[in-house]
């Protein structure tokens, strides 16, 4: 058995590297799209061989899933092939090769892959494989260690992920954006799109909810909801126009949950500090101390879910409505 996994990681790795390759040889930018989307699903299929299972699905709903959607969206804006550079830069050459030599240096004297006695298998991993089921109280130790040991890297990541979405607002703000929607662009006559989205779009949505609300037990949590419910949305949009989603979600209301999600996040540690704990210490939010850290790991869970939805919704509303050149 142990032997047919190593066989398949090699066989994932080797497309990833021809596929790799493949992304730097073609010109056409729609087939380069294709094939990051590719690339990205692969890897999502290395993370599930490796029992990443939270870092796959993350790889398959925001690199094959929505980058590929926004790539595309951006491929809208300029033009469908590469310009073929005039010369090459021999000097680039040499920095790749040197730098790629330098990392693939620096990777001999790593451990073998589940080696027990590798160095980060005997730092703080034992203690959250041994105590947090008592301390943090759920099932699934990735949620455990995000929302509550490291909640405050997590806190950044939100912070970077709302700060993106505010960057791009304010670069594409003085752009032009397109006159009028024209019902050719969209896909709301094809009458076969319009049942099934009718049907799934629903589907996405309650599924987007299971996963930030089962976060605590299985693989998902608020950073793959979010990507979800903004996936249903995006959805409504290429089939529907992007004016037609603009109606269902505005853009004015989607940019006040920018700023809800975070809020609700920084919120929960301000009511730990209230009820006498530290900030984002969650056990001071109920009797019992696990009861409270699953209250405050679901409340910032929420927060990061309602930020990442609001933030790519709003991000790909606003490519899409650029003006074409």
């Amino acid at each position: 058995m142990t032997a047919i996994i190593i066989d398949i990681d090699i066989a994932l790795m080797t497309f990833l590297a021809i596929i790799a390759v493949a992304i730097i040889q073609v010109r056409d930018l729609f087939a380069a799209v294709v094939l990051t989307g590719i690339f990205s699903l692969l890897s999502a299929c290395i993370f599930t061989s490796l029992d990443a299972v939270d870092v796959a699905f993350t790889e398959a709903a925001v690199g094959a899933g929505l980058a590929t959607v926004l790539f595309l969206a951006a491929l809208t804006l300029t033009g469908p092939r590469e310009k073929t550079q005039p010369q090459h830069s021999w000097s680039g050459l040499c920095v790749c090769l040197l730098t790629g030599g330098a990392l693939i240096y620096g990777t001999l004297d790593m451990p073998h892959l589940g080696d027990p006695n590798a160095p980060i298998h005997q730092h703080v991993a034992p203690r959250y494989i041994a105590e947090s089921p008592e301390e943090i109280g759920i099932p699934n130790m990735v949620t455990s260690v995000l929302a509550s040991y490291r909640g405050y890297d997590t806190l950044g990541e939100v912070t970077v992920i709302f700060t993106a979405g505010l960057a791009v607002l304010l670069l594409l703000h003085g752009s032009r954006p397109a006159q009028e929607a024209d019902d050719s662009e969209s896909m709301q006559h094809a009458m076969i799109l319009r049942v099934m989205s009718k049907l799934f779009i629903p589907l996405i949505l309650l599924f987007g909810l299971y996963v930030q609300f089962h976060g605590d037990f299985g693989p998902g949590g608020g950073f793959q909801a979010g990507v979800i419910f903004a996936a249903a949305f995006i959805l409504y949009a290429l089939i529907y126009g992007v004016e037609e989603m603009r109606r269902v979600a505005p853009a004015g209301r989607v940019q006040v949950f920018f700023a809800l999600g975070l809020l609700l996040y920084i919120g929960t540690g301000l009511a730990c500090l209230l009820a006498g704990g530290n900030f984002l210490e969650y056990k001071v939010l109920a009797s019992d101390s696990t009861h409270g850290e699953h209250y405050g790991i679901l409340l910032i869970e929420l927060g990061v879910g309602i930020t990442v939805a609001a933030v790519v919704i709003s991000i790909f509303c606003h490519f899409a409505s650029r003006e074409r050149p």
